[in-house]
Order: structure tokens, then sequence, then C-alpha cells
């Protein structure tokens, strides 16, 4: 771990602002690992604990989370898990127990990728080191993203609730020297194109406030699937978050957004259009699901993955259907 210097702000203000060079620290599960790997080098390390950017609020609007909101709380959280099930799936899929009581809402949105070549720093890498290469193209890539991907990277976004929050149309309040401004999630985050090593839409110095739900009435009607190579503390293969608004025997509205398989948090309106309208069913599922693999570019080792988002698809709407 190379030299930083250390301070712990004591308001918002005298938190934003900084340059690229400097680190917010919450639970620090993914940022001191990084620095001890010298994949993360910041010169200034901010600690944002002592900051008013906590509570878990559902009322008529939606939900609101603030951004050092820990993982486990808000999984607790009863009006969460009645109201937002895929929600408190997701986290409590989500680490270890121990992790998510130290990992904070906001930073589990900001995890930089698993990606094994972007974590050892001997190794060539675009998110790391711009125009490197990547060598998970022909390399070591049954864990990567088949949807998203460009020449330059082929990373899978590592976070759970983000997908459930995809699914949601959730959005991120953000804060900087000059003030406030919302950004959907889907749009906060980057597909990797030419320049994979821009994740999102951060400013330098620019901080999450808070995550931000908006009402949605049927998505007690929600749940989180994922599939892994063991039961715990594993990345997904490939995950899906949906919700069914079902009326009179037809799926009136549905969202779904899937994990482990896109470079960012994929959200498939294709499949959500193919399944209005219809009745929840296997046959109405399967239909759907087939719209998922559009646009996907499988590699050598995760070709697999094609097949397994559908089956993952309708598995979990069967589930969801089933109430199970």
């Amino acid at each position: 771990m190379r030299a930083f210097t250390f301070a712990a702000p004591a308001s918002v203000e005298a938190a934003v602002g900084g340059d690229g060079q400097t680190a917010f620290l919450a639970g620090g599960t993914t940022l001191v690992d990084l620095m001890k790997l010298e994949v993360l080098t910041p010169s200034r390390v901010l600690d944002i604990n002592a900051l008013p950017l906590r509570g878990i609020e559902a009322g008529r609007d939606g939900l609101r989370l603030g951004a050092l909101e820990r993982m486990s709380d808000i999984a607790a959280d009863r009006a969460v898990a009645e109201r937002y099930p895929v929600i408190a799936e997701a986290l409590l899929l989500s680490a270890s127990q121990q992790i998510r009581n130290m990992a904070s809402i906001g930073g589990n949105l900001l995890q930089r990728t698993r990606c094994g070549y972007f974590r050892d720093v001997t190794s060539p890498c675009n998110r790391r080191e711009p125009g490197s290469g990547c060598p998970a193209v022909d390399g070591a890539n049954r864990m990567h993203a088949i949807l998203g991907t460009s020449d330059s990277c082929v990373a899978t976004h590592a976070s759970d609730v983000a997908v459930a929050l995809v699914a949601l149309d959730a959005a991120v309040r953000l804060r900087d020297a000059t003030g406030t401004r919302t950004v959907r999630l889907a749009d906060f985050y980057r597909q990797p194109g030419a320049t994979p090593q821009v994740e999102n839409v951060l400013r330098p110095g620019e901080l999450v406030t808070d995550v931000l739900v908006p009402a949605l009435p049927w998505a007690r009607r929600s749940a989180y699937l994922k599939i892994r190579d063991r039961q715990s503390y594993e990345f997904a293969l490939c995950s899906a978050a949906v919700a069914l608004d079902v009326r009179g025997g037809r799926i009136a509205d549905a969202r779904v957004a899937v994990g482990g398989v896109g470079t960012v948090p994929w959200r498939l309106p294709a499949v959500e259009a193919a399944l209005r309208g219809r009745p929840p069913r296997r046959q109405t599922f399967e239909t759907a699901a087939d719209q998922a693999v559009r646009g996907a570019r499988p590699l050598p080792h995760n070709a697999f993955k094609t097949v397994l988002l559908k089956r993952t698809l309708v598995r979990a709407l069967l589930r969801l259907e089933a109430g199970t």
C-alpha cells in the first residue's frame, strides 16, 4: 500500500470538491482491498462515516436510502422487506454477514469489478491502464460479461443490489462543490466502449448522498435470484431481479434486470415488453426470456451464459408467480 494523507471531514461541504486523487472511505470493503493490491493509489483518503448521510425512509413517494446506511441494516428493515423484497433479497445474497455489516449501500454501488486481470497489477488492463489491452478477451473469461462488452473490456459488474435497483428504476443523488443533481442508476453506469476506465458519470470530488427508489406498489411482488458456483460468499454467474404486476390473469407490467452477465447492471426492456399482456405461465416466461440474449457476445469460456441467462429468468419468474 502506498502512502496517503487521511482526514475525516465534519460536513458534506468539506468533503466534496476534491480531485481525482481523493478517495472516500465508508465501509472500506472494496477500497482497502484495492489499495493493498495497489490497484488504487489515492493520494488522499477521506473518512466520511461521520457525515449525515444515513436514513431509511419508506413513504408515499418511494424509498430513500442514505448512502452510508449499511447493507445489513437495509436488508433487515421491515418496510424494505415488505414493499421492496427484491432489494432485501439482493442484499442478503451479497457477500457475507460480516461484510454486509460493514459495507455501505453507496460503496456497494461503486464497487469495482472482480475481474482478476484488473486486480493483478502485473497484467495489462484497460480499466486500470488505458490502452494496455484486455487479456480477458482471449484469456480466462468464464466469469466475464456477454452483454455490453467491447473489444476494450469484458469485465462484469459485481453488485447484486444495483441490479435490483436498476429494475426498480432507482436513482442516485450526487453532491459536489457546485450543488446537487439526481441521476437514474441506469444512466449512472457507463458501458466500457473505448473508455473502460470511465465506469460511471461521477465527477471528481462528487459524492453519492442518497439512493432514491420511486413508489411502485406492485414492487411487493418482486424477487431476486442469484446463480453462483457456491451457496455463500460468491459473485453471480447470473442473477435476475424481477417484479410483476398481475391483474385479471394477465401481466399488466413487469420490471426485469440481470446481473453477472453484463458490464453494467442490465435492464431488459424487450423482455418486459414480451411479458406485458400475457398470462403468467411458463410458456410466456420462456418466450420472453428468448429476448434477453439479443446483442450478446459470448466468449469461449462463458458461452454457457446465453443459456443460463434465459433459464435464470424463467426460474425467477416462476418462483415469483408461485409465491415462493
